[in-house]
């Protein structure tokens, strides 16, 4: 049985092969991507807007991240290719280390392999507060969903200098505090490959071009479901495609080729 670890990305790093990750909320499309071969699957706070309905990811509880991370170890488990699963902190669950080791012990008991914190420097001492006791941490950079209303709403992120170096320099701060993995969400390629080049541990892009490490989607978007305005990111996979699991190889395939992102995917 293949078990995708926090070691087999760091090899993939250095050998320069990228990896795909998509979102999972359940069992039965955890199970679909696993047998498409990806190498990682994210159960998003994106739940709540996919799944539940709602406006936002801010709603999402932890018990509703424990539920669906659950949901989505059983669907992996006993098959031949086991994705490593990384499991969104939801909004309000890291504000403090002790609380956040609490809430991320909860998603590593029902399934996580890794914790995903959105934040910058703030949460420097809260990645610290995890690593040290053994809960690796994904840090999630440039547009922060749980705060886009600070953020002046879901915009490109690090457009001129003095903000693309402080994401290169939170960066820098969160991997020294021990995250084992970056996300780094929608700011320009420039930014992506300075961040990328400068890390030591791999980076997932998400509208973040075609240099970082790893390339992230959400399921419900690559599958063209949903209505309204797409992001720049967005690629439908279904699209011209006979099932889901064809949808989902296509993807893995074209992030391991580079074929996604393609220009049209991206900030210059």
């Amino acid at each position: 049985m293949a078990q995708i670890t926090l070691n087999t990305l760091d090899a993939r790093k250095g050998e320069g092969r990228r990896f795909a990750m998509v979102t999972a909320y359940d069992a039965s499309f955890a199970a679909a991507a696993a047998g498409a071969g990806l190498e990682t699957l994210l159960v998003g706070d994106s739940l709540g807007m996919v799944v539940q309905g709602r406006g936002s990811t801010v709603p999402v509880t932890v018990d509703d991240m424990a539920y669906h991370t659950a949901c989505v170890r059983r669907g992996i488990e006993g098959g031949d290719h086991r994705p490593l699963i990384v499991a969104d902190m939801p909004f309000g669950a890291a504000n403090a280390p002790d609380q956040a080791a609490a809430n991320a012990a909860r998603l590593m008991q029902a399934g996580a392999n890794v914790v995903k914190i959105e934040g910058g420097a703030w949460v420097a001492d809260t990645v610290r507060h995890l690593a040290e006791r053994g809960m690796p941490v994904c840090a999630h950079l440039g547009l922060t969903p749980q705060t886009a209303d600070m953020l002046g709403g879901y915009r490109l992120q690090g457009r001129d200098e003095a903000a693309a170096a402080r994401i290169r320099e939170e960066a820098r701060l969160l991997e020294a505090a021990g995250a084992r993995l970056l996300l780094l969400e929608c700011v320009p390629d420039a930014l992506g490959r300075a961040v990328s080049a400068a890390a030591k541990v791999p980076v997932i892009g998400i509208g973040a071009g075609p240099a970082t490490d790893a390339q992230v989607l959400v399921l419900h978007d690559m599958l063209g479901l949903g209505e309204g305005r797409k992001a720049r990111f967005v690629k439908d996979y279904l699209a011209g495609r006979g099932s889901i699991m064809e949808a989902l190889r296509a993807f893995g395939e074209e992030v391991r080729s580079g074929a996604y992102p393609a220009p049209e995917h991206c900030y210059g």
